[in-house]
């Protein structure tokens, strides 16, 4: 079954108020398209747990800080409808540049504290982008509940924080990050990823797990990370920009896992910027 694809938000808020007439809930996706296997699985758990689902396909200009990048993202508007074809999607939402920033706009939402390290570091304005135009999507879209891949778990943060801070309506559910049978986060940038490429960063994962696995036995992060890292240029990671142990709730910087952490990294393969965290367990006393 074909999906609508819908690129005026006068459209989509037609439909949206005829959903709301009939009393439905109604979830949103928010993508930049190139979809895999990890936006599907978002797609399934919105449509299992709302009425109406509606996915959203923008390359955001505004949340890359490197032109080049900007460039090469994958654009696969064809593909990915054909993707969503199969599952119990109402409508693919794409807007033009002027459904988003329209003429003379002159708005930018910023979140301190959450979106200030680790990527925040790394890519300046980065999460300003994205705090700015999820906010105009949830407010286009009137979804009720919204879904993202804990992949990319210091978006997930940046994003809960910014709705509950303007009070927007709606509730964010970050849902497991999905892997390619190699242990490696799907990521539409492993597309741009040669065939070697792929086989030595799906070593980045079990390098994670055994650090994480370490930790919970009681050693110190700091040896931990330097070894890490160690193996990491071995496996022909370049520029390893963080390897950190971070609390989840405010990303601050933790040394032993005292309060529910996060192992985040963030290295070049290939040229290729890739990032992965896992959830690293409590230590007990």
């Amino acid at each position: 079954m074909t999906v609508p694809i819908l690129r005026n938000l006068n459209e989509l808020r037609a439909k949206h108020a005829s959903w709301v007439r009939a009393g439905e809930s109604v979830a949103v996706v928010p993508t930049m398209g190139a979809l895999h296997a990890g936006h599907l699985s978002l797609v399934e758990a919105a449509c299992i747990d709302c009425d109406r689902v509606v996915v959203t396909i923008f390359v955001n200009p505004r949340q890359f800080n490197n032109a080049a990048d900007l460039a090469n993202y994958p654009r696969t508007e064809h593909q990915d409808a054909e993707k969503l074809a199969g599952l119990d999607v109402d409508v693919i939402y794409v807007p033009d540049g002027s459904q988003i920033y329209p003429d003379g706009y002159a708005t930018n939402v910023s979140v301190s504290g959450v979106s200030d390290v680790l990527e925040g570091e790394f890519r300046a304005g980065h999460f300003d982008g994205v705090a700015t135009v999820v906010a105009k999507l949830f407010l286009q879209t009137g979804a009720h509940r919204a879904y993202f891949g804990q992949k990319d778990f210091q978006q997930l943060m940046v994003v809960k924080r910014m709705a509950r801070d303007l009070d927007i309506p709606i509730e964010v559910i970050g849902c497991p990050t999905v892997r390619e049978p190699s242990g490696l986060a799907m990521s539409s940038r492993n597309l741009r990823l040669s065939a070697e490429g792929l086989d030595r960063a799906a070593g980045l994962y079990p390098v994670m797990q055994q650090v994480a696995a370490r930790l919970a036995g009681g050693e110190g992060f700091g040896p931990l990370a330097d070894e890490a890292r160690s193996k990491l240029e071995a496996l022909g990671f370049a520029d390893i920009e963080y390897f950190d142990l971070r609390c989840e709730d405010r990303l601050q910087l933790l040394q032993t896992p005292t309060r529910p952490g996060r192992l985040l990294v963030a290295a070049w393969m290939d040229g290729i910027r890739l990032i992965d965290n896992i959830e690293v367990p409590v230590l007990n006393d």
